[in-house]
């Protein structure tokens, strides 16, 4: 998993590192310490209580597991410590289990799953099968595709399901038995560490040559990167992020300061990363304090620039307004690995879940 999120430390770190030089926030140096999860949430809880309790930080940020960021968030509620979830995508987070101290910087299932029903809408396909890692976040995926694409393709079909653990070491008996069932399409919902064995596995099978599949991330440089040139092409993937897409001077200069600093292209976790350094270094200038309550109301609402454009942070469930970026993997002169190509832009404010939506999650 931390193929993903190396860049969301990474790009915070550049922040503070400039920040740092021209004095700090209000006087005061910013001091980041870092805890490894391992993907597991007691390990993860673990860690975050000793920084909460033991560090007394002023902010929690990151984690990828879902699950983890749903037990990190409550015990933040709790303490009133916020929490900046950099990479869980659980839409959970934000929506049915919100509140005043959590925050997401990265899309979420329901953003995820709209974007990509909106673009398999579009195609011919009828007859779909789900399969993917049995946890928060791959059900969480799977329904917020699936719930949509039923929603804007009345009579779309659902063959059947298929779950695995997480950290499958075999995906082809799974392979074999939804080829059988000759679905049109395949949603596959796989997360964090699953992504790049799975692809793995469909390049070795020869399964994105039988059915066309769409994996949230699939065109992700973290994704692809690891495989070169034996990613599978044809893969329908979607990100938030693609270091030469847009092509703006503002992700250009983003891509020549962090490759600069790191000797790689950044990633979409190195956007979570500034993103969130923007959102807090920001809220707390603006509040020109740092008593929690005072940095809450001023982030709140708050938009900031980035590579992508202009990203809000919407005040009623604490959601970063991302646009989506929908492509489909192939190879291409000059990488060494595959790139998103035919990519179409879905803005955030066209896959963020209505208020009255979040309120009816809330039981509001």
């Amino acid at each position: 998993a931390s193929t993903y999120t190396n860049d969301v430390r990474d790009a915070f770190n550049l922040e503070v590192e400039k920040i740092n030089k021209t004095g700090g926030i209000m006087g005061r140096k910013i001091e980041v310490l870092t805890r490894d999860s391992k993907f597991k949430v007691d390990i993860g809880l673990s860690a975050a209580k000793e920084l909460v309790y033991r560090e007394n930080v002023d902010i929690l940020m990151g984690t990828i597991n879902s699950a983890l960021a749903m037990a990190i968030s409550d015990m933040c509620k709790k303490e009133k410590v916020p929490f900046f979830a950099t990479f869980s995508k659980s839409a959970k987070i934000t929506g049915a289990k919100g509140h005043r101290y959590v925050f997401s910087i990265t899309e979420n299932t329901a953003l995820a799953g709209k974007a990509a029903a909106v673009g398999l809408a579009k195609k011919p396909y009828q007859k779909y099968w789900i399969a993917g890692d049995d946890y928060e976040y791959g059900h969480a995926i799977a329904d917020g595709v699936w719930d949509n694409l039923q929603k804007l393709k009345p009579g779309v079909q659902l063959l059947g399901q298929s779950w695995w653990k997480v950290g499958e070491p075999d995906f082809t008996p799974y392979i074999t038995a939804i080829l059988s069932a000759k679905p049109d399409a395949v949603i596959v919902a796989t997360g964090g560490r699953d992504c790049v064995p799975f692809l793995k596995a469909a390049k070795a099978t020869g399964f994105n040559e039988r059915v066309p599949f769409f994996m949230h991330t699939a065109t992700e440089l973290s994704t692809l990167k690891p495989l070169g040139l034996e990613a599978p092409e044809g893969v329908i993937g979607t990100s938030n992020y693609f270091f030469y897409y847009p092509e703006t001077a503002a992700n250009q200069n983003f891509v020549k300061k962090f490759e600069t600093a790191y000797q790689r292209k950044p990633a979409v976790g190195a956007v979570y990363g500034l993103l969130a350094a923007k959102f807090i270094f920001g809220a707390y200038q603006r509040a020109d304090s740092f008593d929690t309550e005072k940095f809450i109301d001023h982030v709140e609402g708050m938009w900031v620039d980035s590579p992508v454009g202009k990203v809000t942070l919407r005040a009623f469930d604490h959601q970063a307004m991302l646009p989506m970026f929908m492509g489909v993997t192939k190879k291409a002169p000059g990488y060494d690995f595959l790139i998103a190509t035919d990519i179409v832009t879905i803005p955030g404010e066209e896959v963020m879940p209505t208020i009255a939506e979040i309120k009816k999650a809330r039981g509001q």
